[in-house]
């Protein structure tokens, strides 16, 4: 039996990084919403979304010791890494198809994407995104919310909708484009939710963003030429 003292300071460590991940998603979304106003635009709202979930759960893991709580350590690693790859190539050749299908209806290339990858050359932060998206999303958030004794169904639902709604905050494009990047993110936020419930592992997840993130510059780089 675990001491009183021990289990005060797991219970004080849980309502932290609860109520740490909450905040850091409000001060995005307020952040994106008062710079939408601005000359800034949603800039400084995505830095602090990628420093801030990064450094959050780096912070945690590295002061407090939260590695395994926040699903970075621990749990079933190979099955969640197997599983993510089968899911990851299941969301890939779903979002290609429908890719073709918008196309052909003649949907229009995501433009303000395609400039900020290119002419920007963001291209290469996009593995930093993907983890601090994972991280707070599926990580320290999804964690401290199964913890704390939220339905599970309801914290996967919860969570992948605080994802797609995100877009909406810190994606400096055009509102089209950003509905497009919500719809590409709700089975992302879905099939990493149920992944690292059941291998309490948050690798699988990042996988299975990876390869539809790779889709997605399939989508917009590739596709439109082919079908030209």
């Amino acid at each position: 039996m675990k001491p009183v003292s021990a289990l005060s300071s797991g219970s004080e460590s849980l309502n932290a990084r609860f109520t740490l991940s909450f905040a850091l998603m409000a001060a995005i979304w307020i952040l994106g919403l008062a710079g939408h106003f601005t000359p800034l635009h949603e800039w400084p709202a995505l830095a602090l979304y990628v420093l801030g979930s990064i450094g959050l759960v780096l912070w945690r893991g590295k002061s407090k010791g939260e590695w395994k709580e926040m699903h970075l350590g621990g749990g079933d690693l190979r099955k969640s890494l197997m599983w993510g790859g089968v899911a990851g190539g299941l969301l890939f050749c779903m979002d290609i198809a429908n890719t073709v299908m918008y196309y052909k209806n003649g949907g229009a290339p995501m433009a303000g994407m395609e400039f900020l990858l290119v002419n920007r050359s963001l291209l290469i932060l996009f593995p930093v995104l993907i983890l601090a998206e994972e991280f707070l999303w599926r990580g320290i958030m999804f964690s401290a919310m199964i913890e704390k004794g939220f339905n599970k169904h309801l914290t996967v639902f919860l969570t992948t909708m605080f994802y797609v709604v995100n877009h909406f905050a810190v994606a400096p494009v055009g509102f089209k484009e950003r509905a497009l990047m919500g719809m590409m993110a709700f089975p992302i936020g879905i099939f990493g939710g149920y992944l690292v419930l059941k291998t309490r592992n948050l690798w699988g997840s990042v996988l299975v963003h990876m390869i539809t993130m790779t889709s997605m510059m399939i989508d917009i780089f590739l596709i439109p030429q082919l079908l030209r």
